[in-house]
Order: structure tokens, then C-alpha cells, then sequence
């Protein structure tokens, strides 16, 4: 097909696609979708091989955020019934760190929610990551602390912080039908705040929300222009209690039509595959390998995903490798890029081991990695598989399964 061939091409060079082209994955038949997959797959293997990297999220704070984001189970008004619980002390942080270190994570999410960090919050964290730090040698710490005041990502950058999420979630357009606590301008100026401070930046989206393919094509392009190294791509969990309950319009082919879309666009950065994928790729994750580099192991922030284990065995049957901390993620391009900027050593993309991520998590309504909904998830070994793909407009709670596992309760990770 004469559209995947050039847009194998340009991806091959770094080479941004036209709008036209992006829209023409999205609109490819079902018919055409392995033929999708596997020119995502020959971009995806120039730049990262066959390397998968594991990151892990520690969810700080949890609940109470003043924000309305409408997909977040967070949010101002929610009844969604999650755990709410104030700060982790430094060591309960780094005690849930080390579970997905454990596990083979490369980078460690720190995500809290609310609007946005205070000057103590700042200092706060920056305990937690020299805590974490201590007990991991060389694992890649990013926080999600919502919207940035001048001078925060600077603060963070000296505690030790690798890398930056803030995702932009949507167009620019429709934000405001999601959000109107914040703007959209907000969040591109926190992703620009964290890259001046030389973090590794860290943005996503979130689809599924009710948004057209032109909105999909310009959040990705728009990710592309803020140069994010990493862009985390979550699938909203509709979470029972919040607005977006009944917007069910995902299909496991449209999930990995959007993965592919997004890999065109921004071919040489961490593309990771985010929260909701068990929820609507489910027995096609393995597929979604092929075209991401990237994946959470552990828990969502306020949702379950499948056993960690059974993530390392999905890699390794998809002929894939978990990535050591000795490696770089990113290209030497862009690592090379970072180093310059930071004067040489970040975790992120500058050192031994690059940091191309960023958290997943959507911490809160102002933001992380993943829809809220969780940003890395794995839920407990007897969890039953999710049923068939609900109806658009339907409430389907049955199929979110709450986090009531680590962080913030007494029973042990499953990562």
C-alpha cells in the first residue's frame, strides 16, 4: 500500500507525515490492519529494536483534586469509589518503588493529584525521590505533580528528577469540553517549563473520550512540535462516578490504528502504551508491542491492570526483551540532545540509561502519564479476563476494576 510505504519512509528519516497521511491510518479498513501494524513495527525497530521499557507508578496523593477534568476518577465530584489518601511519607514511597523495580521497571512515576504542587510539595518530593534513589541505583525517577510556578521544574531537576509528565490529552480545540478548571495553554506551558529546565519531557494523550480523528492527528502533532521524549498513549477508562462513564467507543483495532498514528508522527520517541489497555486492547496487547516501546508494569493510579507477570511473559512470547537500565531508551540523537542541555548526566536522556518517558499517570485532573483511570496497571493473578467490548453509551463498571492493591493500603503490589 502505497500510504504505508511512504509513511514507512519518512519514519525511517525522521520525517513528519501530512496531516492527510495521519488521517489515513486512522480511517484504514480492519482489512488493512496487520498491514498497519507491521509498517509501525519497521520505524518502531529502526529506533528502539525490540527493546521494551517498564515503568512503574507510585501514586503519592490520591483523590480530593480540586480539578473537573471529566475523564479523571480524581476529579472534583466524583463518587467513583477509589482510594483517597494524603502523601506517602518518603520511605512508604520508596517501599512501592522498589516493587516495581523489582519487577523489571526502568523508571519509577511519582504522581500526585491536585492542581499543582506548593513550594512544599516541591520539597516534599524531592525527599521521595532522593529516598527512591538511595535504595535503586540508576533507576530514572519523573514526577506528575499537575501544572508548574516558575522555578518548580528547576527545584525538581536538582532533587534528582529525570523527567516531567504533563500530558496534553486532547486538541486544543475541544479542551475546553473536557476541562474548564485549567486551559489547555495551562498544560503546553508546564511541558515547556519542564523542557527548559532540561527534564526530560513527557506527554500524552488520552483517547477515546469522544473525540474526532482531526482532534487525535492534532494532539499528536502538537506533541511532535513540543518535542516531548516521550509521549504516553492512554485509553479512557470510563470510570463509573465521573462524566465520561458511558463513552465506550473504542475497538481494540481502533486502539492500535491510534498506537500507529502516533508512532508515524513522532517515530524516533518513547511511544508508550499507557492506561486502558487492558480494558480495550485486551488479548490484542501483544499486537500494540509491535508498534509502542514502552509499557507500565504495576498498578494504575485508581484502576487495576492485568498480573506484572503476565506482562514479562506477553514480551518475551512477542519476541521481545525487557530493557536493562544500562541501556539507552532513546536514540543517540535525542539522548545526545538531553545531555547537552542538562550539562551532561540526567538519568533521562543524557546518561548510561536515558529517561524516554514520562510517567504515565494521570494523577490528577491537572495530570500525568494515563488517564486516571491508572496509569500503569496490573491487577491480582485470578482477576478474570474483560469481557466483550461494551456498547457506546453504555455504563460497563464491570469491566474497571479499582485499585486496592499498593500504595496508600496494606496489601502488597502485584507487580
Amino acid at each position: 500500500m502505497d500510504l504505508l510505504n511512504t509513511l514507512v519512509d519518512k519514519g525511517l528519516r525522521r520525517e513528519l507525515p501530512t496531516r492527510e497521511e495521519a488521517l489515513a491510518v486512522l480511517a484504514t479498513s480492519d482489512d488493512e490492519l496487520l498491514d498497519v501494524v507491521a509498517a509501525a513495527g519497521k520505524v518502531r525497530r529502526q529506533w528502539f529494536g525490540r527493546r521494551v521499557k517498564l515503568n512503574y507508578l507510585v501514586n503519592l496523593k490520591s483523590g480530593l483534586c480540586p480539578e473537573d477534568c471529566s475523564y479523571c476518577s480524581q476529579r472534583l465530584g466524583s463518587t467513583a469509589g477509589i482510594l483517597k489518601y494524603t502523601w506517602l511519607k518518603p520511605e512508604e514511597a520508596s517501599q512501592a518503588a522498589a516493587a516495581g523495580v523489582a519487577g523489571g521497571a526502568k523508571r519509577v512515576c511519582l504522581v500526585a493529584s491536585g492542581r499543582g504542587p506548593t513550594d512544599r510539595d516541591v520539597d516534599r518530593v524531592g525527599k521521595t525521590i532522593a529516598a527512591i534513589k538511595e535504595q535503586n541505583e540508576g533507576v530514572e525517577v519523573c514526577a506528575c505533580l499537575g501544572l508548574l510556578s516558575d522555578g518548580q521544574a528547576e527545584r525538581l531537576r536538582d532533587a534528582g528528577a529525570d523527567a516531567y509528565n504533563h500530558n496534553l490529552n486532547t486538541s486544543e480545540a475541544t479542551y475546553g469540553q473536557i476541562t474548564k478548571t485549567h486551559t489547555y495553554a495551562d498544560r503546553v506551558d508546564t511541558v515547556q517549563k519542564a523542557h527548559g529546565a532540561g527534564l526530560s519531557a513527557c506527554s500524552g494523550l488520552i483517547a477515546g473520550m469522544g473525540e474526532s480523528d482531526e482532534d487525535l492527528v492534532d494532539v499528536v502533532f502538537s506533541l511532535r512540535e513540543l518535542d516531548a521524549d516521550s509521549v504516553p498513549v492512554n485509553f479512557l477508562i470510563p470510570f463509573e462516578g465521573t462524566p465520561l462513564a458511558k463513552e465506550w467507543n473504542l475497538t481494540p483495532q481502533r486502539c492500535l490504528r491510534i498506537l500507529a498514528m502516533a508512532r508515524f508522527v513522532c517515530p524516533d520517541v518513547e511511544v508508550r502504551l499507557a492506561g486502558g489497555r487492558e480494558v480495550h486492547l485486551r488479548s490484542m496487547q501483544p499486537l500494540a508491542l509491535h508498534i509502542v516501546n514502552s509499557i507500565f508494569l504495576g498498578d494504575y493510579l485508581t484502576s487495576e491492570g492485568q498480573a506484572g507477570q503476565a506482562d514479562l511473559d506477553m514480551i518475551a512470547d512477542a519476541g521481545f526483551e525487557v530493557e536493562g537500565a544500562g541501556t539507552s531508551t532513546l536514540p543517540a540523537h535525542r539522548s545526545d540532545a538531553l545531555a547537552a542541555a542538562t550539562g551532561g548526566g540526567c538519568g533521562s536522556n543524557g546518561g548510561a540509561s536515558v529517561c524516554g518517558s514520562g510517567a504515565p499517570a494521570e494523577g490528577g485532573a491537572a495530570g500525568c502519564g494515563s488517564a486516571c483511570g491508572g496509569c500503569s496497571g496490573h491487577a491480582p493473578a485470578d482477576r478474570t479476563p474483560a469481557p466483550v467490548q461494551a456498547e457506546a453509551g453504555e455504563v460497563r463498571p464491570e469491566l474497571v476494576a479499582v485499585r486496592r492493591r499498593g500504595a496508600g493500603t496494606d496489601v502488597a503490589p502485584n507487580a
